[in-house]
């Protein structure tokens, strides 16, 4: 009986040191990826490439591939945006995504997080052949630099960077829903703007009645239907990475107009 006890003994002082051993492997830093303060958390920070397009301090494109349009040089945007190459844009399933981008290889670098949403596509160049690029807007490329170094690290062109995937937030905004230009009485689209969270929507539903549906995508960011949406009418959206759902009741209204852009009272 006391052999079974001390090989008892000694299998429980075994298993207490594996135990051990395995909380301490799990402390090693991961060499694949920097860490970098963010003013909110601490994020795990991959690289990439960016340059800068359009003028110094602008939007980079007021017209872009998602369809955001001169909506992007305004608030909540302030011209903080990026055009991204096809890890990003995702063929336009990546539009509204936000991302923090900073950068410590170049002298007129601050280090801190600048956040930027994918408005556009960025298909050729350096875009074609990067892992991960972001060509990014005049404003938000002298973001990243320190005070008084913006113009100094714009004419680097192009730089070294870290990136991560952020939650989308646009305080004091709901999602708002732009009709497209092109829309008419039988044939509708409409791009939602300001999305919280994932910022990319996966599916759009349009609600008359007691019936809803299913829109497709047209480009980018816009959605659309081939049928008449007569309002008052309803539209759900489904986020693309959490599956969450909302419903913006009656945000389109009778006699909606082309080109206008109305206002829900729900976001994620």
């Amino acid at each position: 009986m006391e052999v079974f006890a001390a090989m008892a003994s000694s299998f429980r002082r075994l298993s207490s040191l594996l135990v051990f051993v395995g909380f301490l492997s799990l402390l090693r830093p991961c060499a694949c990826y920097n860490r970098m303060n963010s003013s909110d958390t601490d994020l795990a920070m991959s690289p990439a490439v960016a340059t800068w397009y359009g003028a110094a301090e602008g939007p980079g494109s007021t017209g872009g591939a998602c369809g955001y349009g001169d909506g992007v040089a305004k608030a909540p945007f302030e011209s903080k945006i990026s055009a991204g190459n096809s890890a990003l844009f995702k063929s336009g399933k990546g539009c509204g995504a936000c991302y923090q981008v900073a950068c410590t290889a170049n002298p007129a670098c601050s280090g801190r997080p600048v956040t930027v949403v994918i408005t556009d596509q960025c298909p050729g160049g350096p875009c074609a052949s990067d892992a991960v690029h972001f060509d990014l807007s005049g404003a938000a490329f002298g973001a990243m630099a320190k005070p008084g170094q913006a113009a100094a690290l714009r004419s680097a062109g192009s730089i070294h960077i870290q990136y991560a995937r952020v939650p989308c937030s646009y305080p004091g905004f709901h999602v708002t829903f732009r009709v497209d230009n092109g829309s008419n009485p039988n044939y509708f689209a409409v791009l939602p703007e300001f999305v919280n969270g994932d910022g990319e929507i996966s599916a759009a539903e349009v609600g008359q009645g007691s019936s809803w549906t299913p829109m497709q995508s047209s480009y980018g960011a816009v959605w659309k239907l081939n049928a008449p949406v007569h309002g008052p009418a309803s539209i759900r959206l489904t986020s693309a990475v959490s599956r969450k759902t909302i419903v913006a009741t009656n945000v389109i209204p009778a006699g909606w107009k082309p080109g206008a852009t109305y206002s829900s009272n729900v976001n994620f």
